[in-house]
């Protein structure tokens, strides 16, 4: 049976700075990020199964993705835990906002790397992360590909 790709919309907002660059996205700032994920594998061909005809349950990959992504990054405020806003970080969590200190950059790249790992460890083993798009404004995204790796 041939394989069949799957693909799941996320969306939640995230602010962010990105410690020593050059330009306005220094300062503390949000998006709407958009997530699409593309799961491949082949749709379960055995009759007598409850999900029988699916990659995998739409439900399923929700469920994965907002345990690992959406949920955790939702209204959060990410910076690089070798940010100079440490302190700013440490005030914001302090006072009762959630504040994630992450091992890289909060670009979309970096990003896109880290929920790639994430949903990839969560899948069951006959299912394939294809791809990611990541969107952070109408006209900016990034892209992961699985066949880049």
């Amino acid at each position: 049976m041939a394989k069949i790709r799957i693909t799941k919309k996320f969306s939640f907002e995230t602010g962010h700075a990105l410690y020593g660059y050059d330009g306005k996205c220094r300062n503390v700032h949000g998006h709407s990020y958009k997530l699409s994920v593309t799961v491949i594998g082949h749709p379960i061909s055995d009759s007598g199964h409850v999900k029988y005809g699916m990659v995998i349950d739409f439900g399923d990959l929700k469920k994965i993705v907002k345990e690992e992504i959406v949920d955790v990054f939702d209204h959060a405020t990410v910076f690089n835990r070798n940010t100079p806003h440490i302190e700013l970080a440490k005030e914001l969590s302090n006072r009762g906002h959630d504040v994630l200190l992450v091992d890289y950059q909060p670009t979309s790249e970096m990003m896109v790397l880290d929920f790639a790992d994430k949903i990839q460890k969560r899948l069951p083993e006959n299912i394939h992360l294809h791809s990611l798009r990541l969107q952070e404004t109408a006209t900016s995204y990034a892209e992961w590909f699985a066949s880049d790796h």
